[in-house]
């Protein structure tokens, strides 16, 4: 497939929810603030964030451009590979927390708007949910 697109959509709801949230239809309602959506037309590649609080969180974190895009790419890759290895083995990890398979393939260049929110998403998913993942910083 020559186009790609990345939706990263995980509704860990069920892991963080609470009596203010309301669900309908098995889906989430989550303010416009929880959801950071990020396109890019000319690749046509997109990365949807929907977790709350994860928008409040990225602002507290380095600014775009700290990190360098080769960094971010070997630190996504890392970690798409062990998510996708939790998915996968649901057995052993909470199906609630690895629900979806990530669509990231190392040879295409997302740029780096898309690779510093799946970064950050990484880092906020694995301090807010208690996990670790290999090659994660303390």
């Amino acid at each position: 497939m020559k186009y790609a697109i990345i939706i990263l959509t995980l509704v860990i709801a069920f892991a963080s929810c609470d009596s203010s949230k309301k669900v309908i239809n098995n889906d989430v309602a989550v303010s416009e603030g929880d959801t950071l959506r990020i396109a890019n037309d000319s690749l046509e590649y997109e990365i949807t964030i929907i977790e709350p609080g994860f928008y409040n969180w990225l602002s507290t974190q380095p600014p775009r451009g700290y990190y360098g895009q080769d960094f971010l790419e070997r630190k996504n890759q890392q970690f798409v590979a062990e998510f996708n290895r939790r998915v996968m083995n649901w057995q052993k990890y909470d199906p609630l927390l690895y629900e979806l398979q990530i669509n990231y393939e190392f040879n295409i260049d997302y740029g780096y708007e898309v690779n510093y929110l799946l970064y950050n998403f990484f880092l906020y998913f694995q301090r807010t949910y208690n996990q670790k993942f290999p090659g994660a910083r303390g």
